[in-house]
């Protein structure tokens, strides 16, 4: 197993600086002294700049080096919370969000405050403990529920699930094809399985929608109807769970 970085790279810094105080699109000098200094108070910091002067070169180069002076688990904080600062609006929205995005993935193991989930945990649980044999499909599956759980990338999320339960079936049915082109193998899992003939044609149907549902809010961000996430969560875990069940136990 890889090991997880005990710290945020001075590279990472460097980046997460150049975009959130970028010369044009960027936050204000004046509203980067600001916030930093509000994390100095908060966490009892001193950080080298409180005030834009001449001995700094631009702001990025103040965001980074208050940055610095933060702990790791500070420094994800602040990262995370600059990147949807009231300020930006949607100016470069897409770079912000790419940043948050490397953030999370990378360093998430940092985040001081984990945010509460209202998913089914029994389910999950279940679910990561049929993919332990899958792991392409666990790797994708832990990663939607670390970015749901960070409250963002609902297109990521979905495209995540949609990926794993796609990796699983490649696994299950030793093919490439697409998860569109998978319903016939699907239905003939369940039947060679011990399954009803009933609950085949329930999962190729649900198994339709799902892909159709996919297709049309994966490719529109912002048509994505938030409240729907953790229902898609669930219902691939119920598919996921069951498919390896019946494969383990058949």
């Amino acid at each position: 197993m890889i090991a997880e970085p005990a710290i945020i790279p001075d590279t990472f810094l460097r980046h997460a600086a150049d975009i959130l105080g970028d010369t044009r699109t960027g936050l204000s000098g004046t509203k980067i002294i600001e916030a930093t200094a509000a994390y100095a108070v908060e966490f009892n910091v001193a950080i080298p700049h409180t005030q834009m002067g001449m001995h700094i070169p631009n702001k990025r180069t103040a965001l980074y080096e208050n940055l610095r002076a933060f702990s790791p688990k500070q420094q994800y904080k602040i990262i995370k919370e600059l990147c949807d600062h009231p300020n930006f609006g949607d100016t470069k929205l897409s770079e912000r969000k790419g940043l948050k995005l490397k953030l999370i993935t990378r360093f998430r193991h940092l985040d001081p405050e984990p945010e509460a989930s209202e998913l089914n945990q029994p389910l999950i649980e279940d679910t990561r403990h049929w993919l332990g044999e899958y792991p392409d499909a666990l790797s994708l599956y832990g990663d939607a529920l670390q970015k749901y759980k960070h409250g963002a990338f609902s297109r990521n999320v979905l495209d995540d699930l949609r990926l794993s339960l796609e990796k699983l079936l490649h696994a299950l049915f030793d093919n490439e094809k697409s998860l569109e082109n998978q319903k016939a193998a699907v239905g003939a899992h369940i039947k060679n399985h011990g399954g009803s003939a009933q609950l085949s044609n329930m999962f190729v149907s649900l198994l339709s929608y799902y892909c159709q549902y996919q297709n049309d809010y994966v490719k529109h961000d912002d048509a994505i109807i938030e409240e729907e996430i953790e229902f898609v969560i669930e219902i691939t875990s119920s598919f996921m769970k069951h498919l390896v069940r019946l494969t383990e136990n058949g």
